[in-house]
């Protein structure tokens, strides 16, 4: 296709910029910025939209309500600790100080939305069908009964009351679990006493209990916390118990570390952080309604936290206790099972997998094709068959139960030469890669932890055949991670081939990982931090001067988050240069669209659904008349900073027609989406989308892109069986 002199000069130019400067001299005008913290905060409100929209089945909505909880749960962990860290380092923060008060604003107004919901609606409906979430209150007495024995039996050990008195310091509260803050009086005294009990987390949190009116079939629980606080006398005999207020804690998991370059230092520096972080410092208190403003003092002043910090929870104090009632055995009340289906390309079991991936290249949809039947089915073969010779795997995160581990450690006993690069410092992670990583240096494997510095988010897989024919390389690009559990909830694209450039762009990266090769050319994958935004900038300017030229030129991207100031710079620049530009980000975006003269080229569009969206699809038109003759490329790499600066990441083109065709199709299905999918405004809100009232009831605009996405692969595999038979 074209290519210009222009175009990398002023890439060049703007690269070297933003290198000089750390990052920090290249940025778009300030008037088409929004904030990266309060753009997350918007997309968690569409995230609780599924719970309120009434098209979302009942159990669903339940589900989203907990993940709109657990989500927040993480950014207050993350983002608002990192926020209350520079307050408290700079007592004259007023911008973290303001900022602070924005988000708390923002969070309480969708505290409210989702406490109303399930009490105004969730709560009515699901009795409707015969589901009772109960307090103590309500319970009968056969209920009761039940709920006091499984107490003593299998809550009343495990409980540890910690008074608090100047015998006994304040106890150590742990991050996101449920404590009952307790006032006490004994028999002969006036005094009142503190005491802290944690309401185990290591139980269900709802208790099922048996239909005791015998008015048809129900499903009824209750609250372990509930439980607890009404068998209170138990722990506090001779006591009495004055107020009992539920509470929860949540901290800060961002811990400083010092880098250093062994493997050794890495591995303990992982440990400590694990260890160091249960007790960073807290950063917000939750409690019921009705609490004892004098416990809240209590806690608030204990706890170093400010009444900004308190939030009052009108409902559920922790929602992520429902995701066992939104899992319920109840089909009519959930979206319609969906199975993977098996990729056409590997649809006869018997066939030799690398045989296949010979044949041509193979690109995978998940969760809309199987995973097990394409990526583990790929392993497995890899670590079974005795003509390979090596195999190397990059584990960001892989899950509790992966088979991944299995093959690697098959493939090692067997004499492969097997190499895995653990991303240790993966967040939230890190706990169950250190185990991986360790059950695999024991068999071994080549454990490795990556590039100083550098986090490896890049999801590859290469394998080394001695085939018939002489050796060859088997590589497997993905956009999400080995992880048999996400696979069947997020949408990602897999690409697997032999092509003798690209395989050799992934020895050359995993020599990168793995030795200590500073490569810093690649013949077709894009590599960060030594390629990818260097090129990026490039394919964007390229398509300026297509657009200058009265070519044909267009930029459409599906990815996670934008953020990155030289990206969005360059977005800046080719929307005032005429350029037309579609992005399809399902999370945060930093950059408002539509703002006249400057981004009104500019369309970003975010859908949320079924599926999580996690793949990433880049699209460059580059002159062509047909778009599916553009370029394409999938990868592990969002346009943001981090992505494109402190982590190694892989993005591949995808050549075949065929699969190029099936890229631009999933692109226009959900840019054409009015059911799951938001505008965001210039103002940095979403706007849903209405599916048109005489639409079609088979498109994208009236199905949405989930279901029109299954529909499809339901009529591929339906195809193809048919033209076998």
């Amino acid at each position: 296709m074209y290519k210009t002199k222009k175009h990398q000069k002023k890439s060049a130019e703007r690269l070297r910029e933003f290198q000089e400067n750390g990052g920090l001299g290249v940025e778009p005008p300030t008037d088409v910025l929004l904030d990266r913290d309060l753009s997350w905060l918007e997309f968690n409100r569409r995230v609780l939209h599924e719970a309120l929209d009434a098209r979302t089945p009942l159990l669903e909505r339940l589900k989203f309500l907990a993940i709109f909880s657990s989500n927040l749960d993480e950014f207050f962990m993350k983002r608002v600790g990192r926020l209350r860290g520079k307050v408290a380092l700079d007592a004259s923060a007023d911008q973290s100080r303001q900022q602070l008060q924005r988000i708390r604003e923002v969070v309480l107004s969708m505290l409210a939305d989702q406490a109303e919901v399930l009490t105004k609606t969730l709560l009515p409906e699901l009795t409707r069908h015969g589901i009772q979430l109960l307090t103590w209150e309500q319970l009968d007495d056969t209920q009761r009964a039940t709920a006091r024995d499984y107490f003593r039996r299998n809550v009343f050990p495990i409980l540890t009351p910690l008074a608090v008195d100047p015998g006994h310091p304040f106890p150590f509260i742990s991050n996101l679990s449920i404590s009952l803050g307790i006032i006490l009086r004994p028999p002969d005294s006036d005094e009142r006493l503190f005491a802290r009990l944690k309401v185990p987390d290591s139980l269900p949190q709802w208790l099922p209990l048996p239909d005791g009116d015998g008015r048809g079939p129900r499903q009824c629980f209750v609250r372990l916390r509930d439980v607890v606080s009404h068998n209170l006398a138990d722990l506090f005999p001779g006591m009495s118990v004055l107020e009992v207020m539920p509470f929860r804690v949540t901290r800060n998991i961002t811990v400083e570390q010092d880098e250093d370059e062994s493997p050794e230092s890495l591995v303990h520096m992982v440990e400590q952080e694990l260890r160091q972080r249960r007790f960073e410092r807290t950063v917000r208190l939750q409690y019921a309604p009705n609490a004892s403003p004098s416990q809240v003092q209590l806690l608030l002043r204990k706890l170093d936290l400010t009444e900004a910090d308190a939030y009052e929870s009108p409902a559920e104090l922790d929602y992520t206790g429902l995701f066992a009632i939104a899992g319920l055995n109840r089909p009519e009340l959930r979206d319609p099972p969906w199975q993977p289906l098996m990729p056409s390309a590997f649809a006869d079991e018997d066939d030799d997998v690398f045989a296949v991936i010979r044949q041509g290249d193979v690109l995978v949809h998940h969760p809309y094709e199987s995973f097990d039947a394409s990526v583990a089915r790929f392993l497995r073969a890899a670590a079974d068959d005795p003509k390979v010779l090596a195999l190397k795997m990059t584990v960001y995160r892989v899950g509790s139960d992966t088979p991944f581990v299995d093959a690697l450690i098959r493939a090692a006993e067997a004499g492969k030469q097997v190499a895995c690069l653990v991303e240790l410092t993966a967040r939230m992670d890190e706990r169950q890669n250190l185990y991986w990583a360790r059950m695999l240096e024991k068999v071994g494997v080549h454990v490795v932890y990556g590039v100083v510095g550098l986090k490896t988010h890049a999801k590859t897989t290469l394998v080394v055949r001695q085939d018939d024919d002489g050796l060859r390389c088997y590589v497997h690009v993905g956009t999400g991670n080995y992880h048999v559990k996400t696979a069947k909830l997020y949408t990602d694209l897999g690409l697997f081939t032999c092509d003798p450039a690209l395989t050799a762009d992934v020895v050359d990266l995993f020599h990168y990982l793995t030795g200590r090769s500073r490569k810093q050319d690649y013949r077709k994958l894009l590599v960060a931090p030594v390629t990818m935004r260097r090129r990026f900038l490039e394919m964007i300017a390229r398509e300026v001067e297509h657009q200058r030229a009265g070519r044909p030129a267009h930029i459409t991207a599906k990815f996670n988050q934008l953020e990155d100031p030289a990206i969005c710079e360059a977005l800046v620049e080719a929307s005032q240069a005429g350029l037309g530009i579609d992005l399809l980000i399902r999370g945060f975006c930093t950059l408002a669209p539509g703002i006249p003269g400057k981004t009104d080229n500019i369309r970003i569009v975010s859908v949320v659904g079924r599926f999580l969206e996690h793949s990433r699809i880049y699209h460059f038109r580059n002159g062509a008349k047909d778009p599916v003759d553009g370029e394409f490329y999938i990868g592990s790499a969002d346009w943001m900073s981090r992505n494109l600066s402190d982590r190694v990441e892989a993005i591949a083109p995808i050549e075949l027609r065929a699969h190029r065709e099936r890229l631009w199709e999933i692109i226009q299905i959900q840019l054409r989406d009015h059911r799951q999918a938001w505008d965001l405004q210039p103002d940095g809100a979403y706007v849903q989308r209405t599916p048109p009232k005489d639409g079609d009831p088979n498109s994208p605009e009236v199905l949405g892109t989930h279901q029109t996405l299954m529909s499809l692969t339901r009529q591929r595999v339906s195809a193809l069986l048919a033209e076998r038979s």
